[in-house]
């Protein structure tokens, strides 16, 4: 894109996004002229553009990401998304991201796809017809390998507090990524009927699933499933999500609020 936008000349190009990885090329100053960023949820990659002035940042609670589409605050010419190759049906997968993504291409003038045989195949919101974009290119690259943190004597103290004093059997749990859901996931493992019902998770409910800890068995809203909008981690990881009926991807996971025993292990 960048490349493309240098040597088109292109100008006053906004990108907007959610995290992304990678050096985030478009947000340097030297092609300032050809685009400006727009991080609707920031990463690393972007925040010395933003301090500097070069780049925006739009403070919005993830789960309402999609209302600027739904919206029109925000209405994308052209999206561009990482999707699997077309399964026997034509249906791509979007994969590990869902969350703002379908809302992005709904409300797009022209979608291009990027077929990537790497990206795991993930059931739910994320199936899109491939006869809905205007262009599919294949890209196939290794997706970001964020491994587990080696956890300190400290942080697994903690989680195993969480455990043993706020995580009753048969809780649902929202989850973010770090060292302290991971040290809690860890801790749990004598735990029976987990459910998993979050904007994201990662390696730390692998183990959980292969000891037969997280069933979901006792969710109100989509039992028997673990549901998340987005989903980053270990080639481990990507290899559990892929083509795994046990996992579903949803665009919006704020429901979760109204399902009993609660945990959420963000801290």
């Amino acid at each position: 894109m960048v490349e493309h936008g240098k040597k088109a000349n292109l100008k006053d190009v906004q990108v907007c996004h959610i995290h992304t990885e990678g050096p985030a090329e478009y947000t340097l100053p030297e092609n300032a002229a050809h685009f400006r960023s727009n991080s609707f949820f920031t990463g690393a990659n972007c925040r010395k553009s933003i301090a500097e002035g070069t780049g925006d940042f739009t403070p919005v609670f993830l789960s309402e990401i999609p209302l600027i589409f739904h919206r029109g605050i925000v209405r994308p010419d052209v999206a561009m998304v990482q999707v699997t190759p077309p399964d026997a049906h034509g249906f791509c997968s979007l994969g590990t991201s869902v969350d703002c993504t379908r809302a992005a291409i709904q409300h797009s003038k022209y979608i291009i796809g990027q077929v990537n045989s790497k990206m795991p195949r993930t059931v739910g919101d994320g199936l899109v017809h491939s006869s809905h974009f205007d262009a599919l290119v294949e890209g196939e690259m290794d997706l970001p390998d964020h491994k587990p943190p080696v956890l300190s004597d400290v942080e697994k103290k903690i989680g195993q507090l969480i455990a043993d004093n706020l995580v009753v059997d048969g809780a649902t749990l929202q989850m973010g990524i770090g060292s302290i859901p991971d040290a809690v996931l860890s801790a749990l493992m004598n735990h029976k009927d987990l459910g998993i019902h979050s904007e994201m998770f990662s390696d730390g409910v692998i183990d959980l699933v292969e000891n037969g800890c997280v069933t979901n068995a006792r969710k109100r809203i989509q039992p028997g499933k673990i549901v998340g909008s987005f989903s980053i981690g270990s080639k481990r990881f990507y290899d559990f999500m892929h083509n795994n009926p046990f996992v579903e991807s949803a665009v919006d996971v704020t429901l979760v609020k109204s399902t009993p025993s609660l945990i959420n292990t963000s801290l």
